[in-house]
């Protein structure tokens, strides 16, 4: 085989993987704002579970939610609303340091933060900063009722550490996401731009 046929193949092998990578990319990354995309959170989620069942360590998840969203695109317009959202997850991603930690979008202005071998503590603390770290962005929101910025409310679920390794069901899995859930809308009827948890429940 001479030099140019090799160099050729090299070159085409590089492309397929180059597209390769991008097709997985797509499959598992939200268009707008870079994070995982919600089947992709949901396999993440489901993968984590099985680690805490095999490993008895705690898993937490925080619900996160942006404060009177449409009343933000309807204001500023669509445009400014998809900014916004890519500046959250900047945010959000900032304050989940660990590489196990996870950032998703569910859908709309809805996020995800998944933290593996973190207990109801260092949840709550996750927490606190990401109100803080979103706060800090200071995005005006004149059509909030409550601020002046956009604002966030953060729901807090955690499975607590095992004494050993038990088998977990995949309905306590979704017990764990619908715990955030509540404590989501706990901390939007408490008034918003604060958090609220539920758990730990082993």
């Amino acid at each position: 085989m001479n030099a140019a046929l090799l160099l050729a193949r090299v070159r085409t092998q590089l492309r397929i993987k180059t597209l390769t990578d991008e097709l997985r990319n797509l499959a598992t990354t939200d268009g707008l704002t870079g994070v995982s995309n919600r089947r992709h959170f949901d396999d993440l989620l489901q993968r984590e579970w099985q680690r805490c069942a095999r490993t008895a360590a705690p898993l937490s998840l925080l619900m996160v939610d942006v404060d009177h969203f449409k009343r933000y695109n309807d204001h500023y317009g669509h445009p400014a609303g998809d900014s916004c959202l890519k500046a959250l997850a900047l945010a959000l991603v900032s304050v989940a340091q660990r590489p196990a930690d996870r950032v998703g979008r569910l859908g709309g202005e809805e996020f995800a933060i998944l933290l593996p071998n973190t207990d109801a503590a260092g949840a709550q603390e996750v927490a606190e900063r990401t109100l803080q770290a979103v706060r800090v962005l200071g995005l005006p929101h004149s059509g909030s009722l409550h601020a002046d910025h956009v604002t966030v409310s953060v729901g807090v679920a955690t499975h607590a550490a095992q004494a050993q390794p038990v088998p977990i069901a995949d309905g306590d899995l979704w017990g764990l996401v619908s715990r955030a859930d509540k404590a989501l809308y706990a901390a939007k009827n408490a008034g918003r731009d604060c958090w609220r948890a539920l758990g730990p429940q082993g």
